[in-house]
């Protein structure tokens, strides 16, 4: 059913390779055999035609080596200036990309792929130029011979005789979007050698006699037809899958690639690489080892590293797997992916362990059924060369030769000393305790040579006859050999087990550093928190000063965190730490983009987005992180991410939710405004139209009362732009109150007197307990505060029941009480109604006024350094009362 609703549509995986290309420039090579094929002439005519038809074209850096021919075709065309590189403290030419970013031809030309560049440049490798260059949309052609290509480096060192010294990534070929072959006949060629257009003379005679031969270049134009013809059916399979056209493709090649921490590896990775390349297949690399081996010493670690840097550049999967039992796991990935051959390596062994173990590949050729297996030889030379032990550092020996050293002796001094007071008859057992001993503080080595020197010294003092080597007993030779036995196996068992509470105890401190670093993560607050955090645990883990970048609201990436804090970083190393942001790759020390910074950045990153850049300076000689330093720091920024992300949502949602906030309270203004101020402008506009055009035609009473509707109307405009204003400065914080005695009782009576200019029909009853002393307020903030709660009453409780108003003192306090008739709040409202633009009306029927009037009261009471609530029902299930306390004036300095 699947294949039938699949049948026709176009491969999601080439739709999305197709997708990615688009807003990026294009890639074309000119790939030959051997120097001297017409590359570079090649590029220039074409340039020419391409110039000829209006292309917007330049030559950024074209190699000529002093043939006329070729540099004649310059003419016309724009050449970009070149920059000066120095090298071995000479002085060269070299391609500018700068320059070359500042221009932005559709089309640029790049001589010489392969070249390495400069201390000075960005990159170390001018492919790694040309890729920026693509990334910024530019059109690139450039050159490139076959011997340089990665995979076939060793391949050409054999053929020619001849070392190649810079090599390109096969991956830069085969994402390139056109190969073009120049091909000549090796005949041809070495007849151009022999005319001077390849090399000056001096130089043609010493390549005509090494390299520059009919067998060699024969073998390089064979690789350089089969990679053209490889990247070919490539381009046509891309076609294929991106058109739902039925092909050969779908079923194919799949290569398993087992690899280790030995020296024969990369040779299995190239011959892998090579493979794959052959059959047109997908290969995946295994890195394998055991939960029990022994920890990688620094020199295999980073070999197995490297080997494994080299299968990423040369196309391949890699995959890191821990498996007890390597047959079993082999099988079980061949049979998941699909595998149909296995590469793997084959060392020399010696004759004993050809004997008495198979090997890994000979186990899997017995097991393997369908799936041919490859096998790799390492060479006798490289053979005679391995390594048969790690190399120890001082201490190491000291310990592995001492310890088993003083174990036996001290175990022989013991045995001694015990047989002369009781008779031993199994002193062999004590022995084994030196074994143990030496096998748990220093290891397999040590174990092993305990047991040589337990057995010497048991034979030596303990088997007679003593003092001698000479065995008289039989039976005595079979409980020696039992001993031996026993011992290496012991020794063994308990030096595996050393290794492995070395690796459980390097993992428990791995995590609870992490769970420390995690916790410090929890508790920070913001992303300069999550920063520190992050920085601190790095310069903790590795003892390395460490940094972190990140960008503000879409600003320049700039440091905000470092640890130590006397770091800075000059502008080269700026440039690597935005390099490192903008490309999502590391950058700086070592890596392939400014080298010789002395930082190493590393992206802070998310699968959505950039949290931020990490800086760790490294000294040279520290050299590059060590894998186990690279899973640190790779689990610290994992962990610093999503603290980072977490603390920019939590930023993101408080402006969300003071943003909604806003749009409530303009849309609040809004309707307020829209009522509020329409009202008494419109009583205004019709009041002063009615009075210019009636004029003196209407009676004195008329006028008078179009009068007195003005005056009031503009009197509530007055206090309705009074109350912005108050509202204003509460929020912006520059109401600053007097703090003074205030006679309440006067006070009161004056509010009462402006509301009854306003409101004549309100009746105001107030009243003052004996003995008031004078609060401490601002008298005119509490005069506004009072108006607008007799105000408030007006509106919602009416003018037919008085309000009353009572004063009194309630311990360190002056409380005032102001209480009306109404219908009273419910009580879910007693707190919104000090919100502003909270009104209780609804619809048309809503009392005048803007909300506000609470809310101001409310703002002046705390500035003044009291309280304010209200209460209701109030009095016989009806009424509201506002409370509001102040600080007596005479409580000031108590």
């Amino acid at each position: 059913m699947s294949d039938t609703r699949d049948k026709g549509r176009p491969d999601p995986g080439a739709l999305l390779k197709l997708a990615a290309g688009e807003g990026r420039g294009k890639l074309t090579i000119f790939l030959g055999a051997a120097p001297g094929v017409g590359k570079t002439y090649a590029m220039l005519s074409r340039a020419q035609q391409r110039r000829a038809a209006g292309a917007d074209i330049v030559v950024g850096l074209a190699e000529t080596h002093g043939r006329g021919e070729t540099a004649r075709l310059l003419d016309g065309l724009e050449v970009l200036p070149r920059r000066k590189g120095e090298h071995s403290g000479k002085t060269y030419d070299e391609f500018d990309l700068d320059a070359a970013l500042r221009r932005r031809p559709a089309i640029i030309i790049v001589d010489e792929l392969a070249h390495s560049n400069d201390a000075g440049a960005r990159h170390p490798k001018r492919y790694q130029d040309i890729a920026e260059l693509i990334d910024n949309g530019i059109d690139v052609w450039t050159a490139l011979n076959v011997q340089h290509l990665e995979s076939q480096a060793d391949l050409v060192a054999r053929i020619a005789g001849v070392p190649v010294r810079e090599t390109v990534p096969d991956v830069v070929l085969q994402r390139a979007d056109d190969v073009v072959l120049v091909d000549l006949p090796p005949a041809e060629l070495i007849q151009r050698l022999k005319e001077g257009k390849v090399y000056l003379p001096e130089s043609a005679t010493r390549a005509a006699e090494k390299f520059f031969r009919p067998e060699n270049l024969t073998a390089l134009r064979e690789l350089a037809l089969r990679r053209t013809a490889n990247r070919v059916d490539d381009q046509m399979a891309d076609i294929w899958r991106q058109q739902a056209l039925e092909g050969p493709w779908v079923t194919g090649e799949r290569l398993l690639v087992c690899v280790g921490p030995d020296q024969l590896s990369e040779k299995v990775v190239r011959t892998a690489s090579r493979m794959a390349l052959g059959l047109n297949a997908r290969w995946i690399v295994v890195a394998l080892s055991r939960s029990a081996d022994p920890i990688l010493d620094a020199d295999r670690s980073a070999r197995l590293e490297a080997t494994l840097v080299l299968a990423e550049q040369l196309g391949g999967e890699v995959r890191r797997v821990i498996a007890d039992d390597f047959v079993a796991e082999i099988v079980r990935i061949a049979r998941r992916e699909n595998i149909t051959q296995v590469v793997i390596g084959r060392p020399h062994a010696s004759f004993p362990m050809r004997i008495f173990k198979r090997s890994l590949p000979d186990r899997l050729i017995g097991v393997l059924d369908g799936v041919g297996v490859h096998l790799v030889s390492e060479s006798a030379g490289a053979a005679s060369k391995k390594l048969r032990f790690r190399r120890r550092s001082l201490p190491e020996w000291v310990a592995s030769l001492g310890i088993p050293a003083a174990t036996a002796g001290a175990i022989t001094v013991l045995g001694l000393g015990l047989s002369q007071v009781v008779v031993l008859q199994n002193l062999s057992i004590l022995y084994l305790l030196a074994v143990l001993v030496s096998a748990i503080l220093a290891g397999r080595f040590a174990a092993l040579l305990a047991a040589g020197l337990s057995f010497l010294a048991y034979n030596f003092f303990f088997i007679e006859p003593v003092r001698t080597f000479t065995i008289a007993k039989p039976h005595e030779v079979l409980a020696l050999l039992i001993f031996v036995a026993v011992a290496v196996v012991t020794g063994t068992l308990a030096a595996r087990l050393r290794e492995q509470i070395e690796r459980a105890r390097q993992a428990v401190r791995s995590t609870q550093a992490l769970y420390d670093f995690s916790r410090k993560l929890s508790a920070a607050y913001g992303v300069d928190g999550a920063l520190t955090a992050t920085t601190a645990q790095i310069n903790a883990m590795l003892g390395l000063p460490a940094v972190a970048l990140a960008t503000e609201e879409g600003g320049e990436l700039e440091m905000r965190v470092a640890w130590p804090p006397d770091q800075t970083l000059d502008e080269t190393a700026m440039t690597a730490a935005r390099w490192a942001h903008d490309k999502r790759e590391p950058a700086g020390y070592m890596t392939g983009t400014l080298p010789n910074v002395p930082y190493l950045f590393v992206p802070i990153r998310s699968d959505q987005r950039m949290a931020g850049v990490a800086g760790m300076r490294l000294a040279p000689s520290h050299g590059p992180l060590s894998p186990d330093e690279e899973r640190q720091v790779s689990a610290v920024l994992e962990q610093a991410v999503i603290a980072i992300d977490r603390a920019r949502l939590v930023r993101e949602s408080a402006r969300t939710a003071v943003a909604q906030e806003g749009e409530k309270l303009q849309a609040a203004l809004l309707s307020s405004l829209s009522h509020d101020l329409r009202t008494p402008l419109a009583s205004i506009t019709g009041a002063v139209t009615t009075l210019r055009q009636l004029g003196e035609r209407m009676d004195a009473n008329t006028r008078m009362d179009l009068l007195v509707t003005v005056e009031e109307e503009t009197g509530r405009l007055t206090r309705f732009v009074g109350n912005l204003f108050d509202m204003t400065r509460i929020e912006s914080g520059l109401l600053k109150p007097r703090r003074e005695p205030v006679d309440l009782p006067a006070l009161v009576g004056g509010v009462a007197e402006r509301m009854a200019r306003l409101e004549p029909r309100l009746r105001i009853e107030a009243s003052t307990a004996d003995s008031m002393p004078p609060a401490l307020a601002d008298a005119g903030l509490l005069e506004q505060v009072l108006f607008n709660i007799f105000d408030n009453a007006r509106k919602y409780a009416g003018t037919e029941q008085p309000l009353s108003v009572y004063i009194r003192r309630d311990g360190g306090e002056a409380v005032i009480s102001v209480t009306d008739q109404g219908r009273g709040i419910p009580a879910e409202e007693l707190e919104v109604i000090f919100e502003k633009f909270h009104r209780r009306a609804k619809g048309d029927g809503r009392p005048a006024g803007t909300g506000l009037g609470l809310s101001i009261a409310r703002g002046f009471v705390a500035a003044m350094g009291g309280t304010i609530k209200a209460e209701s029902p109030a009095m016989r299930k009806r009424g509201t009362r506002f409370v509001i306390r102040l600080p007596l004036a005479e409580e000031k300095g108590s």
